[in-house]
């Protein structure tokens, strides 16, 4: 199993709030893509914070993300910066106030992506 799908089976089982996501997205792609399967994990976790009660809790998320990315293998690490990072709410759109809730790891990176934003 490669690193990034490694990820996204760890993700699914410390938080099942996202299993039903995960087998949609399995029987949809015929297996496991981890970029694809992300953009919807970040989708979940906007949503989250903008209320939507029915989505897997946002703070979880990206507690979760923040522990993993510190000592994930690079693969797993591009996942998560390409296909959740990168997808997060510009400021002045619906969520955007999210990134000021990243943890250590994820915001550092996050400011590397988008430097003349302040997080």
């Amino acid at each position: 199993m490669t690193p990034d799908v490694q990820l996204v089976e760890e993700l699914v089982k410390r938080l099942p709030a996202f299993k039903d996501i995960y087998e949609s997205h399995v029987f949809n792609e015929d297996g496991v893509l981890p970029h694809v399967f992300f953009w919807d994990v970040t989708q979940e976790t906007v949503a989250s914070f903008l209320g939507d009660e029915d989505a897997p809790d946002w703070r979880a998320t990206v507690a979760f993300l923040d522990e993993q990315f510190g000592t994930a293998e690079p693969q797993a690490q591009e996942v998560v910066v390409t296909s959740f990072l990168d997808y997060l709410p510009f400021p002045g759109q619906p969520g955007s106030d999210l990134t000021r809730y990243l943890g250590p790891q994820l915001a550092s990176k996050l400011a590397e992506l988008r430097p003349s934003l302040t997080f």
